[in-house]
């Protein structure tokens, strides 16, 4: 096929980008790919992906998770990751440090730095939660 498509006329170019989540390890990841569409010299059409410049096999035919090389991932419009990144950034609380507590013998905390950042452990079903549709 590979000569085919060598030879194949000009087609169409689409660009595409997804989101992928991987439900194993919990990676998530965004990648672009320009869609090729070409016709072979019997008239029947088919694509190629590139990615990066690079020829690559379908990102919805098999998925492969980057981190852990898992294959059941999530396929997402683009843009999920990266907000769920930015939710996740803002979950980081910074909690006001208490001063000491009465009644309780012990060592004050006058030269304790300012606010204490206080980080929630975050679990797969945390990552794919605003994706449940209700």
């Amino acid at each position: 096929m590979s000569e085919i498509a060598d030879t194949a006329g000009a087609g169409t170019t689409v660009h595409e980008a997804y989101a992928f989540a991987c439900m194993r390890c919990g990676h998530g990841w965004e990648q672009s790919f320009e869609i090729h569409h070409h016709v072979d010299g019997n008239g029947h059409t088919f694509v190629t992906y590139t990615a990066d410049g690079e020829r690559v096999p379908s990102p919805l035919s098999r998925p492969t998770c980057l981190n852990c090389g898992g294959h059941v991932v999530r396929i997402m419009k683009a843009g999920q990751v990266s907000s769920i990144r930015e939710m996740l950034r803002a979950a980081v609380v910074d909690a006001p440090m208490g001063g000491p507590v009465v009644g309780i013998p012990g060592p004050a905390m006058e030269d304790a730095p300012g606010p204490v950042r206080v980080k929630h452990n975050w679990h797969l079903s945390d990552l794919l939660h605003p994706f449940h549709r209700k």
